[in-house]
Formats: structure tokens, sequence, C-alpha cells
């Protein structure tokens, strides 16, 4: 194996490590809420509204992130925002003695999450990579990192039990800290030299994104899949207690997301060097809110809990290879973390509404109801809206011939 071939392998190693870890324990949170909200007198409401805090802020803050990632590289940025990450986790054990401290908690672990999750890593992978192979690169990547979940969930869980959860929250802040070394041995390569974006600067790439129809429909699509996802995580485990299932069913249902994600995102990443990727796209925007319209219809077992988790979980990260192969097409690498930063931070702010929202309906209502129903709207909304994206890139729909009226 030569030195560039060795050199490209540890990046994908330590990429997928890095996103799985940061998943996982992103992924696990909604295990604290029952325990945390019991013993501290919080309400639902103020603990999705600090898992929502973290999400929005993780948003609002990638962009940012990906802009320092591409100017001074990716390993710094790593590093600082995984330390972030694990404080933000250290603070929130003690959330009832600091003022603010849950919300605090949140913000940290926002930009923690925008620096050592899909964004600057899926960048870094993409520009090391033929645009030949991108697409299954990012798949496998993406992929390896959904095992975060299938590890840390039931782990977590596992500690919650035996040890309480100031323990449980306590070794996930060290698995946080941990992500700061394995990001000391990336490097940063620079992106093609025929890269289509290579020759502008930030803010013309900016401004030919902001002008393009179809970057700006897929951006808005992807808040149902923020709006969707995080719900579940954050709720899901509370919604089955509230139908007699057993707690350990949740955190068995979170597990699941994360193998079958493995899965699923691989085969999307192999799907999308084939076939249309704004249509693959659409069409799991589609099957994720058929899922969700069969699972709330049915009565709600274990066994249909676990099928739910399955079949979910291999939708789950299927858009990642998706929409970072749209970007790169389009618009090029080199200012790719900063645009997938903008598409991310609408994933984000449907993330900050799916986990608030919900812990606002169940708080007045007393269930979860009002909250499936908006699921669905949303999921057939994007559907609709990825599927009329305009894909082709800013230069050739320039050089479109215009009809002229009769």
């Amino acid at each position: 194996m030569t030195a560039s071939r060795r050199s490209f392998v540890w990046l994908l190693l330590l990429s997928g490590l890095i996103i799985s870890l940061c998943m996982g324990l992103r992924q696990s949170l909604g295990l604290f809420m029952r325990p945390m909200t019991l013993e501290l007198g919080i309400s639902a409401a103020a603990f999705g509204f600090s898992i929502a805090l973290q999400n929005i802020v993780w948003g609002l803050s990638q962009p940012f992130v990906g802009a320092l990632a591409d100017r001074y590289g990716a390993r710094p940025v790593l590093v600082i925002t995984a330390l972030m990450y694990a404080a933000g986790l250290l603070l929130m054990i003690h959330a009832a003695a600091v003022p603010g401290g849950l919300h605090i908690a949140g913000f940290l672990a926002g930009i923690g999450t925008a620096g050592t999750g899909f964004g600057i890593l899926i960048g870094i992978v993409s520009r090391a990579t033929p645009p030949e192979k991108r697409s299954q690169t990012v798949g496998m990547v993406a992929a390896a990192g959904s095992l975060g979940t299938l590890v840390l969930a039931p782990v977590g869980q596992w500690m919650i039990n035996g040890f309480g959860w100031h323990v449980a929250l306590t070794v996930f802040a060290a698995v946080a800290a941990s992500m700061a070394l394995l990001s000391l041995p990336i490097k940063d390569p620079a992106p093609p030299a025929q890269d289509p974006g290579a020759k502008q600067d930030l803010g013309s790439a900016l401004r030919e994104a902001m002008s393009h129809r179809g970057y700006l429909l897929m951006t808005l699509a992807f808040f149902a899949c923020g709006f969707q996802l995080v719900f579940i995580t954050t709720h899901l485990p509370a919604y089955l207690q509230l139908c007699g299932v057993a707690p350990g069913v949740g955190a068995t249902a979170l597990a699941l997301i994360g193998l079958f994600n493995t899965a699923g995102t691989y085969a999307f990443g192999l799907l999308g060097a084939r076939y249309s990727q704004k249509h693959l796209l659409a069409l799991i925007y589609l099957l994720r809110t058929l899922i969700i319209v069969i699972f709330v219809a049915a009565p709600v077992t274990a066994e249909s809990t676990l099928v739910f988790a399955a079949a979910m979980g291999f939708l789950w990260l299927g858009v990642a290879p998706l929409i970072t192969g749209i970007i790169g097409r389009v618009f090029g690498l080199a200012h790719f973390n900063t645009l997938y930063g903008i598409v991310f931070l609408s994933h984000q702010v449907g993330s900050f509404f799916g986990a608030w929202m919900g812990g606002l309906v169940y708080d007045r209502a007393g269930n979860y109801n009002f909250a499936w129903g908006a699921l669905i709207v949303i999921g057939v909304s994007a559907f609709l809206l990825q599927w009329l994206m305009d894909e082709r890139p800013p230069r050739e729909r320039a050089g479109s011939p215009v009809a002229v009226p009769a």
C-alpha cells in the first residue's frame, strides 16, 4: 500500500469514527429526559428546549464553523469543538445548580456537534476522493458514522439503570473529549485544481448559491429531515412509555436505527452514483413519512416499535451522500463546508422545532398525537419540494436558452 493510499484509508477511518461518536452521543440524549426531569424537577418542555437549542445552535454555527475550516484547516476546528461538546455534556450534570445551565449546555453541545459532525469531515473526505467515487465513499463514511448509536444508546441505558444518569453523562463527556485526540492526525487536502469554485471568493460563491432556485428548494426541504428525526430521537422513548412499552425498548430502538442506518446510508451512497440524487432524496422524505403513518396508525407494541426503528434507520442518514453529492457537483468543493453549512442550517431549524414542539405538545395535551400529524404534513411537503429541484450547475442554467414569447 502506497503512502498516499495509507493516508487516505486513515482519513476514512478517523472521519468515520469521529462522526460515529458525535452522532451516537447526540442521538442518545433522549434517554436522559425521564431521569433528569424526575430528579431535577424540570419539565419535558424545558428538556426538549435544551435539545432544540443544541440543534439550532448546531445549525446556526455550521456555516461559520465550516468557513473557519475552509480558511484555517479542519484540525484546529475539530479539536476545539470536540472539547466544547464535552464541556456541554458535563454541564448538564450540574444543570440545576447553574442558572440557565441546561440551556448553556445545549449551546456548547450544539457548537461541538457542528465541528465534529458531518459538515467538516464529509468536506475533507469529498476533497480527497475522485468525483466518480465520491458518492460511494461519502456513503461509506456516513454509514460508519451510524455505528455510534448502535453502541452508545444501549450502553447509555445500561449505565443509567445501573449507575445513574450522572455517571452515564460523565462517560459521555469523556467520549466527546476523545474526539479531540482522534482529530490530531487529520490533514485537510486541497480542492482539485479543476474544481468549479476554486477561483471564486466566498462572497461570490454565496451569491451564486443564494440565486440558485434548486439550492434554495433543497435547503427548504431539508427542514423536514431535521424536524422528523430529532423529534423521534428526543421523544420516542417517552412516547413508548406512554403506550405502555418497556423503557428498554426505546434504547433498543435507537440502537436499531444506528444498525440499519449503516446499511441504508451505504446503499444510498451507491445508488447516488448511478441514479438521480435529487429524486432519491425526495423518495427518502416520502418513505419516511409513509413509515410514520403506518407506525402511528397501528397499535404500538415492542415489536412494531422495533420494525419502525429498523425501517426509519435504513432511511436515516441516506440523505448525507446525496446532499453532499449535489452540492459538490453543482458548486464545487472550494467552499463546500460553508455551502453545506447553510443547507444544514435549515435542517437544524427543523430539528429545533421538532424537539421543542414535541415537548410543548406533550406538556399541554398529555400525548403526542398533534406532533405525529405535524411530522406527516411536513414530510409530504419536503417530498414535493425536493422532487421539483433544478440541480443544474449555475453556469449550465445561465447558458440555457430562454423561450421568447411569440
